[in-house]
Order: C-alpha cells, then sequence, then structure tokens
C-alpha cells in the first residue's frame, strides 16, 4: 500500500525549468534573494536580545545552469532559530553552498543592535542603538571545503566638536552629532563583537553618546567633548589607527560624517586600509 500523498506525488513529478542547460554562455555572478526580513536573536556581551534582520542571500551561478533554487534560501533561513552572532553567519554560508549546488555564495543581513550603558556621573541605564550588518562570503577551494571571508559593519553615532571653532571663539565652540561606520574583514575563527567595534569609535570621539543623560552627565558631557575637540579628519584618523593596530583584522574602511551644526551640509572622510 502506497502511504504517499497524491498532491506530494503530483508535484515531486513536476518539471524542473531551472535546471534545464542555458546556452547562451554567460555566467552569473551574484543571483538570490534580498529584502527580507526575519525575526532574530541576537547574542551579545550583555545578553541576548530580539531584532529584526533584513537579508540578502546569493549564490554564482555557472553559465550552463538555466536558474538557481530560489526557495533553497528562505529554507535556510527558516531553520536559524539559535541565538545570532558571528558563528551564525560562517555556518549559514557554508551549508548554502551543497545546498545551492554552488561554489561561491555571500549572505549579509543588517539589524538594529543594542547596547546597555549607563551614564557618566548618575550611572541612569539606558539603551544605545546602532546599525549593524554581519557579512560571509564562501569560496569552495580544491578540496571541496568553503573558505570564508568575514565581514562586520558598524554606524556608531558619536559627538564631535570643532578644534578651530574653540580656537577663535572667546567662549563656546560649535559641535555636531556624527555617525562613524566602519567595515572590517576579519579572519572567520576570529572571535570580535559587535562591542569591540562600537567601542573603537566611541573611545576616539570628541564624546561619545547615551541614550538617557541626567544634568550632572550633560555637564559631563559638554565638558568632556571642549576639551577634547576634533575635527572630521581627526576623527577618521584616531578610527583607523585603532583598528589598524588590532591583529583580528585584516582590511577595513572606515568613513566619518559630521553634520554640521552652522552649515546646511555635512563634512566626511574616509579611510580604507589592509594589512
Amino acid at each position: 500500500m502506497n502511504d504517499m500523498n497524491p498532491a506530494f506525488l503530483k508535484a515531486s513529478a513536476m518539471p524542473d525549468v531551472q535546471s534545464n542547460v542555458d546556452e547562451r554562455a554567460l555566467p552569473i555572478e551574484q543571483v538570490g534573494i534580498r529584502g527580507v526580513r526575519h525575526p532574530l536573536t541576537i547574542r551579545s556581551k550583555t545578553g541576548n536580545f530580539p531584532s529584526v534582520g533584513q537579508f540578502e542571500m546569493d549564490v554564482a551561478l555557472p553559465a550552463h545552469v538555466k536558474g538557481t533554487h530560489m526557495s533553497r534560501f528562505m529554507a535556510l533561513l527558516q531553520k536559524q532559530d539559535e541565538p545570532v552572532d558571528s558563528t551564525t553567519v560562517v555556518a549559514m554560508v557554508n551549508e548554502m553552498l551543497p545546498l545551492l549546488d554552488a561554489k561561491e555564495g555571500h549572505i549579509q543581513f543588517t539589524y538594529t543592535h543594542f547596547v546597555k550603558k549607563a551614564a557618566p556621573v548618575s550611572g541612569v541605564e539606558s539603551l544605545m542603538d546602532y546599525e549593524v550588518t554581519w557579512m560571509a562570503t564562501a569560496k569552495q577551494n580544491a578540496t571541496g571545503a568553503g573558505d570564508v571571508e568575514l565581514g562586520l559593519r558598524a554606524q556608531v553615532p558619536v559627538m564631535s566638536l570643532c578644534p578651530c571653532s574653540k580656537e577663535i571663539s572667546e567662549f563656546g565652540a560649535h559641535n555636531q552629532r556624527s555617525h562613524v561606520t566602519m567595515t572590517v574583514v576579519l579572519d572567520s575563527q576570529t572571535k570580535m563583537t559587535v562591542e569591540d567595534l562600537i567601542t573603537a569609535a566611541e573611545s576616539e570621539a570628541s564624546s561619545e553618546l547615551w541614550g538617557l543623560l541626567k544634568r550632572p552627565d550633560e555637564k559631563w558631557v559638554t565638558e568632556r567633548s571642549y576639551s577634547n575637540p576634533k575635527f572630521v579628519e581627526d576623527l577618521v584618523r584616531d578610527v583607523a589607527g585603532r583598528l589598524k593596530s588590532d591583529q583580528r583584522i585584516r582590511s577595513f574602511v572606515v568613513e566619518a560624517e559630521n553634520f554640521e551644526s552652522i552649515h546646511n551640509h555635512s563634512a566626511f572622510a574616509r579611510i580604507s586600509f589592509a594589512k
């Protein structure tokens, strides 16, 4: 007696058009899905927290293959139910290559990362939010295993105070909120947390930011930034210097953008480096 569902048998017998041979002799570098939102539990130094990730997943398609199996990307994503960190994206891209019959593939996801911070004087706690992206690219080597390049990007809001304004003014100096965006490439076995990268930017700014400050904290931030002025050039160079000295990082790009308080435009700077 056959217990198989007739509808399943019918579906399994349907033609698989995307597996046909393509005669145009044009390989595709990347084909996949993007803009997929999926709930996540993020593993961090201060404990796990919920977030929503926006995913992009793709593979390289040989010239003779007509199409990839789009549903398999989603099937792989739906399996992810454990707290996510750097090891998750590496495991996913390694699993994706054989699943999609591919020799090269890429996965990245962007989400909001939260860090609980204590204000500098009062100690009152609040959450700061940061935009973070994990990236992993795998290429099949001669043994059939995947060589994985791991990437991490974090956008960190900070405060910067203008040294020139401080120098020429009898009192006060203009300051502004700035974004420091760092994109680093790591070995797939490297252990770097999002908090490690955030600290690299916050420690080099005129001042870091907090979600909640009391008046004694505001006084501290104001005086801290006044005693630690930074041009956008200073900011990007100082952050790049910290990343350059970190042996876990193989290459990086650092960008700083100051949202000027006395101009209707931004100032920006960018440094890239490969060891």
